[in-house]
């Protein structure tokens, strides 16, 4: 009797023949493009460096497709954007010290939106590991421990035979929900050092799938069904696990209004009778929220943005579906389920009774919105209001948008319409200036068949104005907002606020039209009433662009130190 545990895939005559006899010329950076090839991977991003010379020598061999960035950091937003956007972990090869270590702040976004990010960096000769202090140049006593709080996993290859394990293992984590980035590091001399090990050719690995527990679905079901106001808030878990209908089925079976974090931007209908979109720091959802007497949260942890900066406490039972453990029940306590949101919400479809349902839940939703509307229609923010309906009326419906931390942003955060899942990305994750244009770019080397915008501070774009020359380069269809105020508009609101006055705040800047134009990237300098059409010729223009909108504005007023 033959057992499948004992069954094995045996080589053909040709396998067996290409790997008793590999072709020659091949080194241990070999190992690494053909084990990403072998994942699926196609697209790759990142800088070389000295101790990565050997791989970018493999990569120009391989059939690997290369995205190269100016500076470490907006490469990894690059590869987080291409991650959002595709759900594929996209490797991002980076060098050894400084080069390393400057892509800590996009890793660390990366891994609060849970975007699949590979990191492969290069390490010292193998004799430095460990902190032997031999001197070699970027030598640190011990590089991964610089990224072991930051990404989900670290993989260290020291020999050859260890790479493709080790590059399978850290996909495998990638892929994992919650997804985040990884860090693989391989020396120098083990990259550069001829290899006999036969050509990579399998590779296809499998992550592990997060199923709900079903007695906690089953009692969830059952606080759902007897509810009277159930509210749902739907975090970025919905979007990631692509479970933006499912969510939208069992609202409407429950006739539970739908509140979206920031980070779950188009993960519900924007428009729907039961969407009470994504007002969150806005005292009249908070209330609201409170006052439902069953909350189902979905792939958020209810932190600080999410809860109206902790103000917002439940009164009725929260039910919390989570994928990454250490959320549940991190704010508030719950019936915590750790489980994928797209697992969790079909084991609820299939398992929640009908109820009776209430016909004023889009009646409250809409008192509720008209509150919000007219706190902010006092506050005389009518400048504010006309740029971010004029972006979205340049957009078309389907192409995606980065932004940065700037005020426009943090505007979009409630009142933007994403019109569709997945569409609207921000770095509000761990909120570091320079991700929109780099990002773009990113999504842009994803998918050619949309328009891509991103939209700065003009404090934000020096951080990233050197990836002009990437998009010229390899002439990636994004347009470029930069809403030029003169300095860090929004902290220089926080200063007024906190302290009667600003410091450090205002920022004399380049001319970003002719910046651009430096670059051979066409730019044009707008107004308020021009901006939808000038936005427009630029998204429908094919190749980069920037539009340059001189403008101060002004955030709506906080409820939170009500």
């Amino acid at each position: 009797m033959t057992h499948d545990h004992d069954l094995v895939l045996r080589p053909t005559a040709s396998q067996t023949e290409a790997a008793l006899h590999p072709p020659g010329g091949r080194t241990g950076s070999d190992l690494v493009v053909e084990t990403l090839a072998g994942l699926g991977a196609t697209t790759v991003f990142g800088l070389p460096g000295q101790h990565t010379l050997g791989l970018f020598d493999a990569l120009r061999r391989s059939d690997l497709r290369y995205i190269g960035l100016r500076v470490e950091n907006n490469a990894g937003f690059a590869a987080d954007a291409y991650g959002r956007v595709t759900g594929e972990a996209a490797p991002l090869l980076l060098s050894t010290g400084p080069g390393a270590l400057t892509a800590l702040p996009a890793l660390q976004e990366a891994r609060a939106a849970s975007a699949p990010v590979l990191a492969i960096a290069g390490q010292v000769p193998a004799a430095g590991l460990g902190g032997g202090r031999h001197g070699y140049l970027h030598e640190l006593p011990d590089q991964a421990a610089s990224f072991r709080g930051v990404v989900k996993s670290v993989h260290t290859a020291r020999t050859q035979s260890q790479i493709p394990s080790a590059i399978a293992e850290a996909w495998t984590s990638a892929l994992t929900v919650p997804h985040g980035p990884v860090w693989v590091e391989i020396p120098q001399d083990v990259l550069r050092a001829e290899t006999l090990i036969p050509v990579v050719t399998g590779g296809d690995t499998l992550p592990e799938e997060l199923p709900p527990r079903p007695e906690l679905t089953a009692v969830a079901a059952d606080l759902l069904a007897h509810a009277e106001r159930p509210v749902v808030v739907a975090g970025g878990g919905v979007v990631r696990a692509d479970a933006s209908k499912k969510l939208r089925q069992l609202a409407e079976r429950l006739q539970a209004p739908v509140v979206t974090t920031f980070g779950g931007k188009g993960a519900f209908p924007w428009t729907h009778p039961l969407s009470l979109q994504s007002w969150l720091e806005d005292r009249h959802t908070t209330d609201f929220l409170e006052d439902a007497d069953v909350l189902l949260v979905v792939g958020s942890g209810l932190g600080e943005l999410s809860s109206n900066y902790h103000t917002f406490e439940p009164r009725g039972r929260v039910i919390q579906i989570e994928a990454d453990l250490g959320k549940l029940e991190s704010n508030h306590p719950a019936l915590g389920i750790h489980a994928d949101a797209r697992l969790a919400l079909q084991a609820l479809l299939e398992t929640v009774e009908e109820r009776r349902t209430d016909p004023t839940a889009p009646e409250r939703v809409r008192e509720v919105l008209d509150k919000v509307r007219a706190r902010v229609a006092a506050q005389e923010l009518t400048l504010e209001q006309d740029v971010l309906a004029a972006v979205r009326k340049a957009l078309p419906p389907r192409a995606p948008s980065f932004w940065d931390m700037t005020i426009l942003a943090y505007w979009a955060w409630s009142a933007f319409d994403p019109k569709a899942p997945n569409t609207m990305h921000s770095a509000q994750g761990a909120g570091g200036l320079g991700y929109a244009l780099p990002a773009a770019l990113g999504a842009a080397a994803a998918d050619p068949t949309h328009p891509v915008l991103a939209v700065s501070g003009d404090g934000g774009a020096l951080y990233s104005v050197a990836e002009l020359a990437t998009a010229r380069q390899y002439d990636l269809n994004v347009t470029w907002l930069i809403v030029d105020d003169g300095g860090y508009g929004i902290l220089r609101e926080y200063m007024t606020d906190a302290f009667g006055q600003p410091t450090a705040t205002d920022l004399p800047g380049p001319d970003f039209v002719a910046l651009a134009e430096s670059f051979g990237v066409p730019g044009v300098r707008t107004g308020p009433d021009t901006l939808e059409q000038d936005l427009a010729k630029a998204l429908t223009t094919p190749g980069p662009a920037v539009v340059v909108l001189p403008a101060v504005l002004r955030m709506f007023a906080p409820t939170h130190t009500e």
